[in-house]
């Protein structure tokens, strides 16, 4: 895994050299392979596209990530007594601080990366096909949260609906503070966005069911963005009227 790491690591620098010297449309493949030091097949078989390698890196990250969360999910919790192939829900483990760990890591890796990094987000913002590319990187992440969340929460708050919504408040937090890490590379975001991790669990954990039974107003949290700029997540049930989710933010907001 290590000379993979590598191997990867080196194909990624190599790409995003490359495609800020020369264009992206303007670098082969082959000069890719050739400078990373691999046959065109070998790069095929590996990456698949020029998009791809510029991403490599996060190939081997997210199966870090996913990896990293099942050592708390549902298969790694196997109950003895029970049949085989029954679980348990463990009250030890709180679902939504892994899913915080496990972005953190993805933010620590850019940040453990900071040339490759910079390089990456200069190019990003030259070329559109890259950042499409980016948000399918994304997406993939987010998607891998949702998984973990769905079958790792305990049964009475394991919607499908609050999975998705925790998840993608995670990821726009991850996002927002990475952007401003990347404006300004020589300031410590770890602090505040743990404690923008925390400010959306939280919210998640908060009880989302009116007295009555009928589902509660939305319930919004805020978190810096840096330079004047909020993110406002919030997490309803399903059916809540847009006025309510409106004025939810509205509030959050002033």
């Amino acid at each position: 895994m290590a000379r993979t790491s590598h191997t990867h690591a080196q194909a990624v620098d190599v790409a995003i050299e490359l495609f800020s010297r020369k264009g992206y449309e303007q670098t082969t493949v082959e000069e890719i392979a050739d400078a990373a030091q691999v046959s065109r097949a070998t790069f095929f078989r590996r990456y698949r596209s020029k998009e791809d390698v510029v991403f490599a890196d996060h190939e081997l990250l997210l199966e870090q990530v996913v990896l990293m969360l099942a050592e708390t999910g549902p298969d790694a919790r196997e109950d003895g007594d029970a049949p085989t192939g029954r679980t348990t829900w463990d009250s030890a483990v709180d679902p939504y601080i892994e899913v915080c760990r496990a972005a953190r890591l993805v933010f620590d890796h850019h940040v453990g990366q900071r040339e490759t990094s910079l390089a990456r987000y200069r190019l990003l913002r030259q070329v559109p096909a890259l950042r499409d590319r980016e948000l399918v990187t994304t997406h993939r992440y987010e998607r891998a949260f949702t998984r973990y969340l769905r079958d790792t929460l305990r049964p009475d708050r394991s919607s499908t609906t609050q999975s998705i919504a925790f998840s993608a408040g995670v990821v726009a937090v991850h996002n927002a503070f990475l952007r401003r890490w990347l404006r300004n590379p020589d300031q410590d975001l770890g602090p505040e966005l743990d404690e923008a991790f925390a400010d959306l669990r939280a919210t998640a954990t908060a009880d989302l069911s009116g007295r009555d039974g009928r589902a509660a107003a939305p319930l919004p949290v805020t978190v810096s963005g840096g330079s004047g700029a909020r993110v406002v997540v919030a997490v309803l049930e399903s059916g809540t009227r847009p006025d309510d989710v409106a004025r939810a933010v509205r509030d959050a907001l002033s």
